[in-house]
């Protein structure tokens, strides 16, 4: 929990640049996939990979590599597209929101500012359709 960003966001950045580039998103990756292992609604499905070091280490990074590509990165993202990664997981609406809940707890834990927030839940909602039901 170390990204230190500004409560207003600095609106010529991109995304990517207020998240605080590869790093900031990596330290929110790693915050994120923490909470997801400590939420009761959904723990069950990420404490598997602590048993997985090798999987769960090629997850983390298209995670990182697919927020920061799609925040506005210089990143290419390489792993497979949503449904596809979703297929056959069942993830239901209460899932999603645990999940979007956990980012927004981390996101406010690094003080990531209200303009970046609604970017991020904008990119999370876009999201919905491919993954919950999969």
């Amino acid at each position: 929990m170390t990204t230190t960003q500004n409560s207003k966001a600095d609106v010529s950045l991109s995304l990517y640049e207020r998240l605080g580039g590869v790093e900031g998103i990596t330290l929110i990756v790693d915050d994120v996939i923490e909470a997801h292992m400590n939420n009761p609604v959904i723990k069950d499905r990420f404490i598997p990979y602590k048993a997985q070091p090798e999987r769960m280490t090629s997850i983390r990074q298209h995670t990182i590599d697919f927020f920061s590509a799609g925040s506005g990165g210089p990143v290419e993202y390489k792993g497979r597209d949503m449904p596809k990664t979703h297929e056959g997981m069942g993830i239901n609406a209460e899932e999603y929101m645990c999940v979007m809940d956990d980012i927004f707890g981390v996101l406010d834990e690094h003080g990531i500012d209200e303009m970046s927030k609604k970017d991020v839940l904008a990119i999370l909602w876009s999201l919905k359709g491919m993954i919950i039901g999969k």
